[in-house]
């Protein structure tokens, strides 16, 4: 546990007052609650990741459960307004900002989104429902994403559209 927050925190940039990073360290101890063997130590922990889970929640506005399975290098950039579905997941170094909603499309079917590696979220964006989010791809501020989205695209607008990513050209 304390490695993994060691490397959030170095993701946030060693900043200890970031509220991204405050709502993984409670991931994290909602993580690590499920390895104590003694049930009825497991039972009080879970009761404190309960308590500190709704207190993060509405501090800084992140719902992030610890059913989420996350890569190293996750990062919450803004705090309020982020919900993510328990059924969601996250590849490495992953970055989503305020406002970002990523669940299900229809509460009879539940599975969420699925994203790989170096994935940007933009402020206010909304990705929902069984997709696949491929590698290296940028989502729109206010985007919508409602259909897979190949590794190496951005997905802008409502609906989104999804566009192959430019190259960008060799600096020197």
């Amino acid at each position: 546990m304390f490695n993994h927050i060691k490397m959030d925190l170095t993701a946030h940039g060693g900043n200890w007052g970031a509220q991204g990073f405050w709502a993984l360290v409670v991931y994290r101890f909602g993580c690590w609650r499920y390895t104590v063997r003694f049930a009825p130590l497991r039972k009080v922990f879970s009761l404190m990741y309960k308590f500190l889970f709704k207190l993060i929640q509405i501090i800084t506005g992140i719902e992030l459960p610890c059913e989420v399975p996350i890569g190293s290098g996750f990062v919450i950039e803004h705090s309020g307004g982020i919900v993510v579905s328990g059924y969601a997941s996250f590849g490495a170094n992953c970055r989503i900002r305020n406002g970002v909603v990523i669940g299900l499309s229809r509460v009879e079917e539940p599975c969420a989104p699925h994203f790989g590696n170096n994935v940007d979220i933009g402020a206010g964006a909304k990705v929902l429902g069984d997709i696949h989010i491929g590698d290296n791809v940028l989502i729109g501020a206010n985007a919508v994403v409602i259909t897979d989205v190949p590794a190496n695209c951005i997905a802008v607008g409502v609906p989104a559209v999804i566009k192959p990513r430019k190259q960008r050209p060799p600096a020197g």
